[in-house]
């Protein structure tokens, strides 16, 4: 059988791929208009199972058989923004407070920990040959323009991404009601959008979102299970430390995990402000813990857990987070794991696919 007989053959079919890669680039194109609807889908499909369990315990008759849904949306709502309002609450109150009285004593940590810096440094150099400090002071001084430089960059390229952050806020804004509207009408969504296909490409979509649905279930329970490793690792080590606010800054820790990249550094900095604040000398070992909980979770964590969930080789993963993060940054660190966790489940379906004329032909024959 030559190319053009598979072509016809399977015409339908890989066009409908064709269809699928370019709308998996129109997402990616339009990730920062995109990402709060997306976050939206992925919430509605945590909740989805525990609204329709929760309908099958209620009463089936009476006047009030179309609000339960409605009912049970709310009493989510209200228990979600509770929680969210109440840990919000305590932590914002801790580092408020730390602000308060690092702006008090800002003059001294400052003098402090620039003499212990410069302590440090004079140490550091006294260990070298006099031939060889002038190399360090240069050195010291090259790396101070360096950082200097970086941090003006990274400021000018932060407010660079203002207009797709602002578009990006106008989304969440309005997250509450799409979720609302997804989560009460989520089986007439899904049977307008099927109707919108032949029953030829509406079973094909189907199959394929309930790939996408299955990778991004286990990528949340990978997601959830580094969120609760991390927190439990930082909480042990705080409460060595003696650090107050130790159950709150490793729930912080476990939450910002769930934020790719910059969470852990979120969760990291705030500890170490509220430390600095509340007990100053632990604050150097504070930033060394979530340092080292960072590194052992990038390195090890990370790979074997998403692999293992996501059905991945960890040093698959490994390569994928690297290179992920030289082609499309960010963006690229989050979704090169579970995208190519997609892309082989939709593989594996569509090559099965194509086979099964060959395999009905053979038991015809």
């Amino acid at each position: 059988m030559n190319a053009a007989d598979i072509f016809k053959r399977h015409r339908g079919l890989i066009f409908f791929i064709l269809a699928v890669v370019i709308a998996f680039f129109l997402i990616y194109a339009l990730k920062s208009a995109v990402l709060p609807f997306v976050f939206g889908l992925v919430l509605a499909y945590l909740f989805l199972p525990v609204i329709n369990w929760a309908e099958q315990k209620l009463p089936r008759r009476g006047k009030w058989l179309k609000a339960k849904r409605v009912f049970l949306i709310l009493l989510i709502f209200i228990i979600l923004f509770g929680l969210i309002g109440f840990f919000s609450y305590y932590i914002v109150t801790a580092v408020i407070e730390a602000i308060f009285v690092l702006m008090d004593n800002a003059s001294a940590i400052i003098s402090n920990s620039l003499l212990s810096l410069q302590q440090w440094t004079e140490g550091f150099r006294e260990r070298f040959p006099s031939e060889m400090q002038q190399q360090i002071d240069d050195l010291i001084m090259n790396a101070g323009v360096t950082l200097g430089n970086t941090i003006e960059g990274a400021f000018v390229k932060g407010m660079s991404f203002v207009p797709s952050t602002f578009s990006m806020v106008l989304g969440f804004l309005a997250l509450p009601i799409f979720l609302f509207y997804v989560l009460k009408d989520s089986e007439r969504l899904k049977a307008g959008f099927y109707s919108a296909f032949s029953p030829w490409l509406a079973e094909h979509v189907r199959n394929i979102l309930s790939i996408i649905e299955r990778v991004l279930g286990r990528y949340i329970r990978a997601q959830l299970m580094l969120g609760f490793i991390v927190g439990y690792f930082c909480l042990v080590g705080l409460m060595v430390l003696d650090v107050d606010f130790a159950p709150a800054l490793a729930a912080l820790a476990a939450v910002t995990e769930l934020i790719p990249i910059i969470g852990p550094w979120i969760g990291g900095a705030v500890a170490v402000i509220v430390t600095l604040a509340t007990a100053p000398a632990k604050a150097l070992w504070v930033a060394v813990l979530f340092l080292i909980v960072q590194i052992l979770e990038n390195n090890l964590l990370v790979p074997r857990i998403q692999g293992g969930y996501l059905r991945l080789n960890p040093a698959i993963t490994m390569l994928l987070l690297v290179v992920g993060a030289y082609i499309a940054g960010l963006w690229g660190i989050i979704l090169a794991a579970p995208l190519t966790a997609t892309t082989v489940e939709i593989y594996r379906y569509f090559r099965l696919k194509m086979k099964e004329p060959e395999i009905s032909q053979a038991g015809q024959l």
